[in-house]
């Protein structure tokens, strides 16, 4: 937890698709909801480093039923096999618990929770429940924003659904993780706000971490991105995650960049 504890330090010392764009994270989900009755499609593609390039592709359906309820359903396709297939799915439901609203400035919290099957023989040292393993997760996440400035807390317990052995390779599978991050991001146009249509540019900066209760192994990746918003509807991302510190042998995604599209449709459920 050491790492969590430097990455406040650091965040501190920096002081929309109708919602907040700066909110709007690439590697994490903050506790803000889309908008109520709003649909959302996404499509993102991993392209990992290690040893070979690989590439993992990850279609996504959000729905979001009201202000505090929102719902993802999740499919993983990938190439890290050999032959590119389906490799299983996820659903990830959040419910905002807390909202403090103000002019220009908010806190908000949410308990979240993901449910997700794998079927890779992967036998890692992390547990990544987007499209390498089986299991669970619960979690908290808490947002303040403070004008164009964004900062989001967030932590969470995985538990992993283990198969037949529990060793291979000499690499013991864990079946329990805690998983951390801090968030940060800033608004860096529109200089001043006209309309909704105004295209908004963002930049973030995240630190994402998970630590082995059983043996005390981490990792801290620092994971920068940018953010383009197009008619508060269309939303384009492209990130990069690198290992700062700690370790875990075997780790997928342990230099990974991201790029993702993603298209919005507000009032569709009715």
């Amino acid at each position: 937890m050491k790492y969590l504890f430097l990455a406040v330090i650091i965040l501190q010392l920096g002081t929309a698709l109708r919602v907040n764009a700066q909110e709007l994270y690439v590697f994490t989900e903050p506790a803000s909801n889309m908008p109520a009755k709003s649909l959302g499609l996404r499509l993102t593609n991993e392209g990992i480093f290690s040893g070979r390039t690989m590439n993992r592709t990850i279609p996504e359906l959000m729905l979001s039923f009201n202000k505090n309820l929102m719902i993802h359903a999740q499919g993983f396709l990938s190439d890290m096999d050999g032959n590119y297939r389906l490799e299983g799915g996820s659903i990830y439901a959040k419910y905002r618990v807390l909202s403090r609203d103000n002019a220009q400035r908010h806190f908000r919290m949410a308990a979240y929770g993901r449910l997700s099957t794998s079927k890779r023989p992967l036998y890692t040292q992390d547990i990544n429940l987007e499209g390498d393993n089986s299991g669970a997760q619960g979690g908290l996440v808490a947002t303040q924003l403070l004008h164009k400035l964004a900062l989001s807390a967030n932590i969470s317990y995985i538990k992993a659904f283990v198969q037949d052995d529990p060793v291979m390779a000499g690499v013991k599978r864990p079946d329990e993780l805690i998983a951390y991050s801090l968030s940060s991001g800033y608004l860096v146009l529109p200089v001043h706000y006209k309309n909704y249509n105004q295209p908004n540019f963002n930049v973030y900066f995240e630190m994402l971490g998970k630590t082995n209760p059983a043996n005390g192994k981490s990792y801290l990746d620092l994971a920068p991105a940018i953010q383009m918003i197009l008619n508060s509807r269309t939303r384009v991302d492209l990130g990069y995650r690198f290992q700062a510190a700690g370790g875990m042998e075997g780790r997928y995604n342990k230099n990974m960049y991201l790029l993702r599209a993603e298209f919005n449709f507000f009032n569709a459920l009715k």
